[in-house]
């Protein structure tokens, strides 16, 4: 148990952002196919919410899991979360077919919200860049 104490916070650092690092990478070597994915969805300024959307995904993830602001970037990746939550994942205003792929990615988001209110109570934890 000692050791999961000793290396769990940067594990768990990793395994909680690492779905938001990638994001934020495939955003920008796809940059086009994300625009068409947001205006599917009727969004405004869909390059600007995209470069914004780049940022938090990608910077707030990395910040997460080297530690550095860690409390700050997960209240910027749960303010995030909680939009996508309204905008992508209505599961509840889909088509039948869709509704428990749009069910399962909701509680998803509110699993990894769960996790980033941890980071923002207790912060960053072991082997952590800590400012």
């Amino acid at each position: 148990m000692e050791i999961v104490k000793m290396y769990g916070p940067l594990v768990g650092r990793v395994l909680l952002v690492l779905m938001f690092i990638i994001a934020g990478y495939e955003k920008i070597t796809d940059f086009d196919g994300t625009i068409g994915y947001m205006q599917a969805y009727n969004m405004p300024m869909t390059q600007v919410l995209a470069v914004i959307a780049i940022i938090i995904e990608l910077g707030g993830g990395i910040m997460i899991a080297v530690g550095w602001k860690a409390r700050w970037a997960a209240a910027a990746l749960f303010i995030f979360v909680l939009v996508i939550l309204f905008v992508f994942h209505a599961f509840w205003a889909v088509p039948a077919d869709q509704f428990q792929l749009q069910k399962i990615m909701f509680m998803k988001n509110l699993a990894m919200m769960g996790g980033l209110l941890y980071v923002m109570a207790y912060g960053s934890g072991r082997f952590s860049v800590k400012t």
